[in-house]
């Protein structure tokens, strides 16, 4: 007679992270990252860690911080792409994580939600589609999510970096 023995590995035997834990440490992860950078380029600010969207997010706040957004967010958006492989070599997972520094995310999303209720009213009243001017991923995504929200349809054209998002009439 034989015996079957089952032999588990590590990985199943622990116990699965919860998805806000998860993103906790990918945030430590990237402000330790950013810390760090900050320091090399004696920079002064505060680093805000936060969990939205489930994606980690971080903010960056204080001294004068300018020139780590970018004219047009270039510069932040480059930023953002190395803490995220920073979390990945860290961690091996893809991050999504969101870095904005000294508001300029936040106040950009308020701006692209404006103009996307002023589009939806210009394509509910006309009745036809409009294209707005090409956009970055993130900017596209607000634009999107609030065109939803308010009950109209949008896509994407177009490649990177003229995409664009066109509203749809309904």
């Amino acid at each position: 007679m034989s015996e079957t023995i089952e032999v588990k590995d590590e990985a199943e035997k622990a116990p699965k992270k919860s998805l806000v834990a998860h993103l906790e440490e990918e945030g430590d992860v990237a402000a330790d990252y950013l810390e760090a950078l900050l320091d090399i380029a004696d920079l002064d600010g505060d680093i805000d860690i936060d969990v939205e969207n489930d994606r980690a997010s971080l903010a960056i706040a204080g001294g004068a911080l300018g020139h780590l957004v970018g004219e047009r967010g270039e510069v932040l958006d480059s930023l953002q792409e190395l803490t995220r492989l920073a979390v990945q070599t860290s961690l091996g997972e893809r991050s999504r994580l969101m870095l904005d520094i000294d508001n300029f995310r936040s106040d950009k999303k308020d701006e692209l939600s404006k103009l996307a209720h002023e589009v939806a009213e210009e394509v509910k009243a006309g009745g036809v589609n409009v294209k707005l001017r090409p956009m970055n991923a993130f900017e596209r995504k607000v634009i999107h999510d609030t065109i939803q929200e308010i009950g109209l349809t949008s896509e994407s054209e177009g490649e990177d970096p003229n995409r664009c998002v066109v509203v749809l009439a309904p």
